[in-house]
């Protein structure tokens, strides 16, 4: 296992996420299978283990503390969240992290984040009135948290607001990375504003959800033509090992055999050299070459009657059109005003006549109100 030095410690460079744990035919945790999972893990040098309030419907925070209480406490990193992605949870921060170590069968986390830090919930995240900061502040102090991160699924906006006010006392940063996210979800750009402030990167979705796993045609060829001894998840993890900010890369896998491929991967660092990335970044383009051609020139909103932000929901758009749903895009049009969402396009194509990608603007606010319903 490739271990990544962090603060005085060392960090498998492999985590795993305890998102995706394998369910049995009634939809709940199977036990047995995860803690198989969990032991391979220990077994071969994981110390690293993430969870959070919400996973597996409440569910993983418990078995994760089950399990993990078989083993000697300073043998595991145990990393869990404060689920602001739900604001009705806001108020509640001493509760519910009272609650969490207790599901967790522990006495302190050695990582906890401010989970899915967005659009969303910016404003209630730095509200002092809901005391989250304050409070997460406190309980690092007195050894309750040995280390303090976010992560965010926000645009950089969003983030450098939340770095703003709590860049100082952020330890880590939890990014949505994989070569597909580079450019398309500014990952590239993200990285670099953790790395202003000195905030190693966390990854999350290395392989967007197993999308990354299933490449077929052409697209599948051209990437095994530039590490042809690499399986596609690996070639995915390489890009990742490439990017020298990144610490600690989590993977939800949901069976032995994916853990057992990913952990091989991990026994070595194999980091792509500057053609063999830049290669990836090119059919990474191309499978991404459908999506609508947007450059934020923002002729259109000039025209737009409704006054809609129409490149800020044509971004949106895309990606919940390549992602095939998800909840990234109906989350973050939580935050707009309804009349500022895409089902509010009147259709008069007055956008249009100044765009200079001639993109179908009307045609893509209707798709986008449609697969939103």
């Amino acid at each position: 296992m490739i271990y990544k030095a962090f603060q005085g410690e060392q960090l498998s460079a492999l985590g795993l996420g305890a998102m995706r744990l394998p369910t049995g035919a009634d939809g709940c945790i199977d036990e047995g299978k995860s803690a198989e999972m969990v032991a391979y893990a220990m077994e071969k040098g994981i110390n690293y283990y993430d969870t959070a309030w919400g996973y597996h419907n409440g569910e993983s925070e418990p078995m994760m503390g089950k399990l993990l209480s078989a083993y000697p406490r300073e043998s595991f990193n145990l990393a869990s969240k404060f689920p602001g992605y739900d604001l009705a949870n806001m108020g509640k921060v001493e509760e519910i992290f009272e609650k969490q170590l207790e599901r967790c069968r522990v006495s302190y986390f050695d990582f906890y984040l401010f989970h899915n830090v967005c659009e969303l919930n910016i404003d209630a995240y730095l509200d002092p009135q809901n005391g989250i900061y304050d409070y997460l502040i406190k309980q690092r102090d007195a050894g309750r948290i040995r280390h303090l991160g976010f992560s965010a699924h926000a645009n950089l906006d969003t983030m450098r607001r939340f770095l703003e006010a709590y860049g100082k006392d952020m330890e880590f940063g939890q990014l949505q990375v994989n070569y597909l996210d580079w450019n398309f979800q500014e990952a590239k750009e993200k990285i670099a504003l953790l790395d202003e402030y000195g905030i190693p990167v966390w990854v999350m979705e290395p392989i967007r959800g197993g999308k990354l796993a299933t490449v077929s045609g052409e697209h599948a060829k051209a990437l095994a033509k530039i590490r042809p001894e690499e399986s596609l998840v690996a070639l995915a993890f390489r890009f990742l090992q490439s990017i020298p900010q990144v610490t600690v890369t989590l993977s939800g896998m949901s069976n032995l055999q994916q853990l057992a491929e990913n952990i091989a991967t991990y026994e070595a660092d194999k980091p792509l050299n500057g053609i063999e990335f830049e290669q990836v970044l090119t059919v990474a383009a191309d499978m991404l070459k459908n999506m609508v051609p947007c450059t934020s020139c923002r002729y259109c909103t000039e025209y737009c009657p409704q006054g809609l932000d129409i490149p800020r929901l044509i971004k949106l758009y895309n990606e919940h059109a390549f992602t095939g749903g998800g909840f990234i895009a109906p989350m973050a049009l939580r935050k707009i005003d309804e009349e500022k969402q895409p089902g509010a396009c009147l259709g008069c194509q007055s956008c249009e006549a100044v765009c200079p990608q001639q993109i179908k603007i009307a045609e893509v606010m209707a798709d986008f109100a449609s697969r939103l319903k």
